[in-house]
């Protein structure tokens, strides 16, 4: 048991070495030559911006992103438990039932909410 913890704090101390090396590394080995060019706002191809460009986005696309990315996951999930379905038995459709189910009520709630009306 002792020697698990042991093995572990090294494996930890030993990895966050590493990335301290490399990134410690890399700060000291990049060059840098800022110039104006490189130090302008670069926005899909145009090379001049025409515009502030920090405005606001409406918190209703991230929301809708984060509904895709949550039934992204599921399948995720699910396919995996469809394919050894026979070997799994009752207990597992009946624990992936309860798991879709969940995921439906969340869906009903951000239907009711309108999270999923586009405009």
């Amino acid at each position: 048991m002792i020697t698990e913890i042991i093995y572990f704090n090294v494996f930890v101390i030993l990895g966050a070495t590493i990335v301290a090396i490399a990134i410690g590394l890399s700060k000291l080995l990049a060059t840098r030559k800022p110039s104006e060019a490189k130090l302008e706002v670069y926005e899909c191809g145009n090379i001049h911006v025409t515009g502030d460009p920090r405005i606001q986005f409406k918190i209703h696309y991230y929301i809708f992103a984060l509904l895709l990315v949550i039934f992204d996951v599921e399948m995720i999930f699910v396919f995996p438990w469809a394919v050894v379905f026979k070997s799994l038995g009752l207990f597992a459709f009946i624990e992936m039932v309860v798991f879709i189910a969940i995921l439906m009520l969340g869906l009903f709630y951000a239907w009711r909410k309108g999270v999923m009306k586009w405009v």
